[in-house]
């Protein structure tokens, strides 16, 4: 137990170092102290933060600050594959990025599970109807994801993976046993994965498109 205050109290004296750097990375409306005390709360709610190579986490503290996102679990979190700290911004953050950029309408991404009602029309009347079943059905285990853009100006992008489909692309990953992938992250990677791919057919300011390179790592081999 003494131990694990001494990390933590290190970890804490660091960030608390580098407020200055955060302040100048952080947008204005985020006090570098309250980036400081969220960033506190994910390392102590996770015990594998305080194992971690202790230079990555200031780096995932870094990135997270030059994104303008806060590592709540909401907006991005802290995550561990092997002994270092990554930095993942979760569909909530995207989409608050989505929102600053001036170059989407809006986007969304969602699991569906085997339970749930799913139609993916192709051909001149493309479109996707999605229904989960009566509240109280159990949905069964995923199948699939899929991922929809508004543009500004008119017009909607589409893209629909398979659960195999988005298996493969873990598959490959390195971060594919002792990353996100599984546990609470999961459906939080299927999520990204399809919207990863329909990213790469739309226009995205430079800001946003570093949101959806910051967890490159999670999806490389």
């Amino acid at each position: 137990m003494g131990t694990e205050i001494t990390v933590v109290e290190e970890i804490r004296g660091t960030l608390t170092k580098m407020t200055p750097q955060f302040k100048l990375a952080l947008p204005p409306h985020v006090p570098p102290e309250k980036f400081v005390r969220v960033m506190m709360t994910a390392v102590q709610a996770n015990p594998n933060l305080l194992k971690a190579d202790r230079q990555s986490l200031y780096q995932a503290a870094m990135k997270s600050a030059a994104d303008g996102l806060l590592c709540d679990g909401r907006e991005a979190a802290l995550v561990t594959f092997g002994d270092k700290c990554q930095y993942m911004p979760m569909i909530a953050g995207i989409l608050k990025k989505v929102r600053n950029s001036g170059e989407l309408e809006s986007v969304s991404a969602q699991v569906v599970y085997e339970h749930d009602v799913f139609d993916f029309q192709l051909g001149d009347n493309e479109g996707i109807t999605h229904k989960w079943p009566a509240l109280g059905v159990e949905r069964g285990k995923p199948i699939g994801a899929y991922a929809i853009a508004h543009i500004k100006g008119g017009g909607i992008y589409r893209e629909v993976m398979t659960e195999a489909q988005i298996q493969a692309v873990r598959n490959v990953s390195r971060a594919k046993d002792s990353g996100p992938w599984s546990g609470p992250f999961a459906d939080e990677m299927r999520r990204k994965t399809v919207l990863r791919r329909l990213a790469k057919r739309l226009p995205m300011s430079t800001d946003l498109e570093t949101v959806m390179q910051a967890d490159d790592p999670m999806f490389m081999p």
